[in-house]
């Protein structure tokens, strides 16, 4: 078996999934690898480089093991990130599925391709509790939560976002499975910027945070979550449940409960919604952090 055949699992059905997460550093020697499953294909991510002959070997172990028709590589260890076809033909763009819901990824065209499977078990829940709502989604991206909320129920949804082309991702997301974008607002603005846009469009009832660490000249989350919080009493109502996340390896978790304890005492922990089990890290703590909290007004 080639060195670099890490021991991934097999698909379980159809939904996006990760097969293989490296990044966590619980497999020795497999730290700069990470498999994702987009049926019929896999996507290999790799933040070192390997060589063409172990690449092409465990193109081979997934189209034998998990039945992928196409295979790909993105070079996160590259200029650009650029992505390479292994196997099969490379789309730029594919419908991949998540709880019965359909999401365009785009490869070949950014770094990210449009759905952090880490997140799939936040968007069940707000898909879970968004009946009758009113949602607030900062830091949108491609409007993941927005198309589970308004799949859940909700009443409305606003996307906040500085990028207007993840925006329009976004409601590509939202025609692709068919739903009322009357109900959807986007605004592609500088959220601390534009606090009275936000304000304009609630009150809110549910909450969901999901800053980058740091984005040059907008974002930098060790120095901005406490500004976000003081502002909550201005837009949510008393009860609104809250999803505050953080994927950052140098801040855990009680990082951000002492920031909510210290800017938004209003707000009670309820408690942590966990990452698929695949996303195993050495070092609890350094993965993506999602933790609810519950706004008493």
């Amino acid at each position: 078996m080639s060195p670099l055949c890490p021991p991934f699992v097999r698909p379980c059905g159809d939904d996006a999934q990760r097969l293989f997460h490296g990044r966590g550093h619980a497999w020795a020697g497999f730290e700069h690898i990470n498999i994702d499953w987009f049926t019929p294909l896999a996507l290999i991510t790799l933040y070192a480089e390997e060589g063409p002959q172990a690449l092409s070997c465990l193109a081979q172990s997934l189209a034998d093991e998990c039945g992928a028709e196409q295979v790909v590589v993105q070079f996160r260890c590259r200029q650009g990130a650029p992505f390479e076809c292994l196997l099969g033909d490379m789309p730029q763009q594919m419908v991949i599925r998540e709880h019965q819901l359909d999401y365009w990824l785009h490869l070949n065209r950014a770094q990210n391709t449009g759905l952090f499977l880490d997140m799939a078990h936040g968007r069940r829940w707000v898909q879970d509790n968004a009946a009758g709502r009113r949602v607030l989604n900062l830091f949108a991206y491609t409007c993941g939560f927005s198309v589970a909320a308004l799949a859940g129920g909700a009443e409305k949804i606003v996307n906040i976002d500085m990028s207007k082309a993840a925006l329009a991702h976004g409601r590509d997301n939202h025609r692709l499975n068919g739903q009322d974008l009357s109900r959807v607002i986007f605004e592609g603005v500088n959220l601390f910027k534009s606090w009275g846009r936000v304000k304009k469009h609630g009150p809110y009832d549910l909450l969901i945070c999901d800053p980058p660490t740091f984005q040059k000249g907008s974002v930098d989350i060790r120095r901005d979550y406490g500004k976000i919080l003081r502002r909550l009493p201005e837009f949510m109502t008393a009860g609104a449940d809250l999803l505050l996340c953080l994927n950052s390896p140098d801040l855990d978790e009680s990082f951000l409960r002492q920031q909510a304890e210290e800017h938004a005492p209003g707000c009670e922990f309820i408690g942590r919604i966990a990452n698929p089990g695949v996303f195993r890290e050495a070092q609890p703590g350094r993965g993506l952090k999602v933790l609810h909290f519950r706004y008493r007004g």
